[in-house]
């Protein structure tokens, strides 16, 4: 047994010593992350997610944001590249091919569907079918992982570039690099001018704006935190963390209509990533193995709803991810929430009405 582990040690010092020869793909940052907020009180663990409606399951892969029309029909963005539409009865169109990855996507007063797609940049879905793109660079700048959007009342588009340096294909290289490559964009669709208001975020992912349209929030998600911009009032143009300390990787964000946004995080925190994050020798090491060698997180379905002040309100879990894991984004509408995923199988429904027992 002795000899066994000796081998065992021999070898995996000389593949270590082996992979400090390869070029690391990423200049690492020394991170310390605060400690999570306990899961506890409205964060408390419950199973709520268990019963979870889903839709188009054996149509749908990837629907990583859904939105739904007043005829109740549901639309989504798949992992094949397609804008799709979900009838209630479960019958699925397609109605435009991005021949990219689109990710978020929201409707402007026009009728038109407004997408981010990670590769094709900012594009619009009119209701004649007709697909245009409307930005690939601002700033002089590409967009290299258009990720999520929302639109205020006076049609300006929010909408994170997740990084400017690795693009979807790459997002783990960006949370073992752990630099801030993110940035949030305003862009008017009238005069076609686009703008960077917030940059060096670390991986700008879901967006939302308040119900006053004062500010507009943008989740961090390397940093377990969603980030204020105010757009309006006395800190017009200044930002703030509206929370921190998640106890996971914050992905979409909408607003409830009632005062209040969802907040959807695909997975808890992973104790090896965090681990790892004050080592960036460790980490380039490890961004040199390949994917399936690399931390990989744990299935579990967690959505939040918070107050406009930052709070916590309530918490709906599925601790295993049995029904519907990685949750990406949610959106409450006629008091159901409609729950996408970048990779699992279709459309998840609960009632907004679920709340844990006292």
């Amino acid at each position: 047994m002795k000899k066994l582990m000796m081998a065992v040690l021999i070898i995996s010092l000389l593949l270590a010593a082996g992979l400090t020869l390869i070029p690391s793909p990423i200049d690492a940052a020394a991170y310390n992350p605060a400690p999570s907020m306990a899961m506890a009180g409205p964060l408390a663990v419950n199973r709520l997610l268990d019963d979870i409606n889903v839709l188009a399951a054996q149509s749908v892969l990837g629907a990583e944001d859904v939105d739904v029309d007043p005829q109740g029909r549901v639309y989504g963005t798949t992992a094949d590249g397609r804008i799709i539409r979900v009838s209630p009865d479960g019958n699925t169109e397609t109605l435009a091919h991005t021949q990219g990855r689109p990710l978020g996507l929201h409707w402007d007063s026009r009728g038109n569907l407004i997408i981010c797609d990670a590769f094709k940049g900012l594009l619009s879905l009119a209701p004649n079918g007709e697909l245009t793109t409307l930005l690939t660079e601002v700033d002089g700048i590409p967009l290299v992982f258009a990720d999520d959007l929302e639109i205020a009342d006076d049609g300006t588009i929010y909408f994170t570039d997740a990084s400017i340096k690795y693009d979807q294909h790459h997002y783990v290289l960006d949370m073992l690099e752990a630099r801030p490559w993110g940035r949030l964009i305003a862009f008017n669709p009238e005069t076609g001018q686009a703008r960077t208001v917030l940059d060096e975020l670390y991986f700008a992912n879901g967006v939302a704006l308040s119900s006053k349209q004062d500010f507009v929030l943008v989740n961090e998600t390397y940093r377990y935190r969603v980030t204020r911009y105010w757009i309006s009032g006395p800190k017009q143009g200044r930002s703030d963390i509206f929370i921190d300390r998640l106890p996971g990787f914050p992905d979409g964000i909408s607003s409830s209509g009632r005062g209040t946004f969802w907040l959807a995080l695909p997975t808890v925190r992973n104790p090896q990533a965090d681990f790892m994050h004050p080592w960036p020798f460790l980490k380039e090491i490890v961004a040199r193995l390949p994917d399936s060698a690399r931390p990989k997180p744990a299935p579990y379905g967690l959505i939040v709803e918070l107050d406009e002040q930052g709070n916590v309100l309530r918490s709906l879990h599925d601790p295993e991810g049995d029904d519907f894991p990685f949750i990406n984004s949610v959106q409450e509408v006629n008091n159901q929430l409609y729950l996408g995923t970048l990779t699992g199988k279709g459309i998840g429904v609960v009632s907004a009405q679920l709340r844990p027992k006292p």
